[in-house]
């Protein structure tokens, strides 16, 4: 009788954490990432907000300090009004195998793009696994509009390193 309820107890608990489980399909993700650069004006092709570099403005290598706003622009949006464009680094965040370092670009309040300036360098598998990686947390941020996204199965490390800098971001934006 005792094997009977922790087995019946097993199976409830376990279809419950089966249940509650949320999965978000890749097409989903890639389809509505490209709508958010192309609303903000931005000429470039809709892949290009997805790598962040198209959107973002050109920062040099000497000006990586960590939380500084360092580029604003004006834009005039279709509507007649004038809208700020802005990108605002965050901060470097060390994560087991190395810096994780993201530039966010916003007009007004919007995310319109995301560049990482910093990624893990442990070798080809961290590699590997940021080329896998970056490109969903680019599109899960431009879809969330908030550093409140999954992070990615596999790239753990790379996800906390990510949206760690993300909210520093954001928190000074």
């Amino acid at each position: 009788m005792r094997r009977a309820v922790l087995t019946l107890g097993g199976t409830v608990a376990g279809l419950a954490a089966l249940l509650s489980f949320k999965s978000h399909p890749a097409t989903l993700s890639a389809s509505a990432a490209p709508a958010a650069p192309s609303s903000s004006g931005s000429s470039a092709g809709g892949t290009a907000g997805l790598q962040g570099s198209a959107t973002a403005p050109k920062q040099s290598a000497g000006k990586q300090s960590a939380g500084s706003k360092n580029q604003s622009g004006t834009k005039q949006s279709s509507g007649g009004t004038t809208e700020t464009t802005r990108a605002v680094t965050g901060a470097v965040e060390n994560t087991q195998y190395g810096p994780m370092q993201v530039e966010v670009t916003l007009a007004g309040k919007r995310i319109t793009g995301v560049k990482v300036l910093q990624q893990t360098n442990d070798g080809s598998t961290s590699q590997q696994i940021d080329a896998m990686s970056i490109p969903k947390l680019n599109s899960e941020t431009l879809a969330a509009q908030s550093a409140q996204i999954d992070a990615v199965s596999g790239a753990s490390y790379t996800s906390q390193g990510y949206k760690q800098s993300l909210q520093s971001a954001l928190d000074k934006a």
